[in-house]
């Protein structure tokens, strides 16, 4: 417990420094100290799947538009070993820049999640859907459509929902189900899920 408050506390204090780097889809904006630290440390807990802040099934109900790019990782202890929110951030910016270079912003990008397990989304423009399944417990939910089953990872942000995918699972979102043609940026975007192990790359989501 004194090891995870320490290395809390060290990345707030390289967050503050920094002043929020741009790429998680969040912003510094107060004037109080103190809703400073209170942001940093909210954003350094939701970037960890496995113990982070979770919707429970009624939650993720509604349309999600994308707003940011997105990034986290599967514990607290694979987060410090690849290097806190420094590396959150490098991946985002990152993926950011990827992102417009296949053209994905918040008006081709969505996903709508429906009472009665269905689902209906855009990515890139191009329309899908299917059923899915969320499990409130760990946050995984599964994706299902005509073709294929697509695994990924919900967690609450700064601003909305964190919907991540390891490299496999992001690449399939892309390139099958978004159709994607810039092969070199969805390489990128696939080779920042393996950059460190245990991390998890997506969109962030706003109502």
């Amino acid at each position: 417990m004194k090891k995870t408050l320490l290395t809390l506390l060290a990345a707030t204090t390289l967050m503050l420094s920094s002043c929020m780097t741009p790429g998680m889809g969040t912003t510094t904006s107060t004037n109080s100290t103190g809703d400073v630290l209170g942001t940093v440390l909210g954003s350094v807990l939701t970037n960890v799947l496995f113990g982070g802040s979770l919707f429970d099934q009624s939650s993720i109900l509604g349309s999600w538009n994308y707003n940011a790019p997105s990034t986290a990782f599967t514990t607290q202890q694979a987060l410090t070993k690849a290097g806190g929110t420094t590396a959150v951030n490098n991946i985002s910016s990152s993926l950011a820049s990827n992102y417009n270079s296949i053209g994905i912003n918040r008006s081709n990008t969505s996903f709508s999640f429906l009472a009665g397990n269905k689902f209906s989304a855009k990515v890139n423009g191009i329309p899908f859907s299917g059923t899915y399944a969320y499990n409130s417990q760990n946050g995984e939910i599964t994706l299902t459509t005509s073709t294929e089953t697509i695994k990924g990872n919900v967690i609450k942000t700064a601003k909305g929902m964190g919907l991540m995918f390891d490299s496999k699972q992001m690449t399939n979102i892309l390139q099958k189900e978004g159709k994607v043609s810039n092969t070199a940026a969805v390489q990128a975007v696939s080779k920042l899920a393996k950059s460190a192990d245990g991390a998890r790359v997506g969109f962030e989501l706003t109502k």
